[in-house]
């Protein structure tokens, strides 16, 4: 826990100025925005009358009763542990935002209908191209590091003008050049591989900045040491070097990771069968686009926190072997 036991209890009760700022700020956003046709004005209809015709007296009884709500919640959530609050918080988030879907009459026989074959198809396909993706991307990344660390000129050169330009380019216009300007060269290349290419050569532009800033973190006397015990280029790398570097390594590539998956969707342009086509493909047919589109993203999104567990879980790893 980052704080002392019952410090937000105590800004709460010692801090009232607070819960009237929060206070204020609910009931101004309920009274611009005009909640009355949603869940909440439904599901406080019965307590203080019908909001359509009760006009600006309704709709401000509405949002005078949901500010206080909120801010009795508030003051609840200050008094129990962390993770209590951290769990609550989430549940309330995730209602909201099933009232908010709830706003857009979604047809969910079709969903259920249509979200296998998203997840047998389109969620495999993503997987696979992230995942491959993710490996080819972190040697290139490895050896883009250590070419811009080298006192290798042609090396150097080489790793940071290509650095330079898939860092500079947006990555659907690599996803078009490689899949429209590799068949001008006479090999034709499908479309998976042409975004797996993609994918990997931007991902790993932005990856190998990390592993040198990594690299970097280690003491140099690091290295002259690994020399006088007559240590070569890759047992140093391997055994001293690497081992220091990764946790710093890890909170970044992770991040990088999560957004490759996220940024394979962009191969969707070129006709890869992946998760954004199948679910553009599929609400299109029958003018359901955000059925398709919200279970995308709610799909995406899981995947999305299994790889920060994953991450989370690596990190404890190595900031337990650190103390050790």
């Amino acid at each position: 826990m980052l704080y002392p036991d019952n410090v937000e209890a105590e800004i709460l009760v010692h801090k009232p100025w607070f819960i009237g700022l929060f206070f204020g700020a609910v009931l101004l956003a309920f009274l611009v925005f005009d909640m009355s046709g949603t869940p909440f004005g439904e599901l406080m209809s019965p307590v203080i009358g019908d909001p359509h015709q009760g006009g600006l007296y309704g709709r401000f009884a509405v949002a005078l009763v949901i500010a206080v709500l909120f801010c009795i919640n508030l003051i609840i959530i200050g008094f129990v542990p962390f993770r209590i609050q951290v769990g609550m918080v989430w549940l309330e988030l995730l209602i909201l935002f099933l009232a908010f879907f709830d706003t857009f009459n979604l047809s969910f026989p079709f969903i259920r209908e249509k979200v296998p074959i998203l997840i047998a198809q389109g969620l495999l396909t993503t997987i696979y191209i992230s995942a491959i993706s993710s490996v080819i991307a972190s040697v290139i990344a490895i050896i883009v590091a250590v070419a811009k660390l080298s006192n290798n000129g042609f090396a150097f050169s080489i790793a940071s003008f290509y650095t330079s330009f898939f860092r500079g380019t947006p990555l659907l216009l690599q996803i078009y050049l490689i899949y429209l300007g590799i068949p001008q060269l006479g090999w034709v290349i499908s479309a998976v591989p042409a975004g797996i290419m993609a994918l990997s050569l931007c991902v790993g532009a932005y990856m190998s900045e990390v592993f040198r800033s990594g690299i970097l973190s280690v003491d140099r006397g690091q290295w002259e040491a690994s020399r006088s015990i007559a240590f070569g280029f890759g047992l140093t790398m391997r055994k001293i070097i690497l081992p220091q570097a990764i946790p710093v390594i890890i909170p970044p590539i992770g991040n990088m990771f999560i957004s490759m998956l996220k940024d394979s969707s962009l191969v969707s342009a070129i006709g890869v069968w992946e998760l954004m086509f199948l679910a553009r493909t599929l609400g299109q047919s029958t003018f359901n686009h955000m059925e398709m589109l919200i279970s995308a993203a709610v799909i995406y999104w899981i995947m999305s926190i299994g790889l920060e567990l994953i991450q989370s879980r690596i990190e404890r790893h190595f900031a337990r072997s650190k103390v050790r």
